[in-house]
């Protein structure tokens, strides 16, 4: 709300250089927030994508994560005026390489009753098949329509 008045002081003293950095700062912020959203759900994904692919075996809870997982990323990633993305496909697996650790971190206390460190439970499964079902999972968010 500080900025919108900051903002106002620009425009009502003219001052429009100002107001357009106060601007592109305003929009940097918003995709900021954007970008963390979706790395919190990313590792939401990729935590039961681990989870899945170490037990080899899934459940209706894991799955209903994984759905609605993608279905946040595709909501906030979607500009609503423009029909755009805010983040593209791109920047989408650089999330998933920033995440990785701390989703396979996670999955170790979750997966087998917690009862494997991290780098234990990460011989259970190829990491690059991971990445690769977690890059498909997250293309169809591109299709989201809501």
């Amino acid at each position: 709300m500080e900025e919108l008045q900051e903002l106002r002081g620009y425009i009502e003293g003219q001052q429009y250089h100002e107001a357009l950095n106060l601007i592109e700062e305003m929009e940097e912020m918003s995709r900021s927030d954007k970008i963390n959203k979706i790395g919190s759900f990313i590792k939401i994904l990729l935590v039961h994508l681990i989870k899945q692919q170490a037990e080899k075996r899934t459940t209706r809870s894991w799955d209903t994560s994984i759905f609605n997982a993608l279905f946040e990323i595709g909501r906030i990633n979607k500009r609503r005026k423009t029909k755009g993305f805010y983040i593209k496909q791109a920047e989408m697996y650089e999330l998933i390489d920033e995440y990785y650790s701390t989703a396979l971190r996670y999955a170790s206390l979750e997966a087998f009753g917690g009862r494997y460190e991290a780098d234990e439970l990460e011989t259970m499964f190829d990491q690059n098949t991971l990445q690769q079902k977690a890059v498909g999972l997250l293309q169809t968010t591109f299709e989201y329509k809501h």
